[in-house]
């Protein structure tokens, strides 16, 4: 299969927010493959905005630009389809054509994304 994108990497707290979620949604990791091959594709590769991801705005950081998936399928959640309440926070480096995954959590147990994580990782970065 082809790839998509040049480079899909994880944070090591994406990895552990995973493990945690994996745990009471079991198809969590085939659901996040599917995001990847879908969403971020429609997204970033046919520039098709149908409003499912947004950027997140006021962070001080100009690149790489930092998105927020607010539609995700999750097949453990019956019958809520891409309303799932689960979120993805990632990173896209359009020059690189990289995606970098941040963040994952389900609305019912954190209201919003850790800002101070995204921030302070990469901040980091543009010293």
């Amino acid at each position: 299969m082809k790839k998509i994108f040049n480079d899909v990497r994880r944070l090591p707290e994406f990895e552990k927010d995973l493990k945690k979620l994996s745990k009471k949604f079991k198809s969590l990791d085939e659901d996040l493959g599917n995001f990847l091959k879908t969403a971020l594709k429609l997204r970033h590769k046919l520039n098709i905005d149908n409003h499912s991801i947004v950027q997140i705005a006021n962070l001080g950081i100009e690149y790489p630009k930092i998105y927020k998936a607010r539609k995700f399928a999750c097949k453990a959640l019956k019958g809520k389809g891409a309303m799932s309440g689960i979120r993805v926070i990632y990173a896209y480096y359009e020059k690189e054509d990289i995606v970098e995954l941040i963040e994952l959590y389900y609305k019912a147990d954190q209201a919003n994304e850790d800002r101070e994580r995204i921030v302070n990782h990469y901040k980091l970065l543009t010293r």
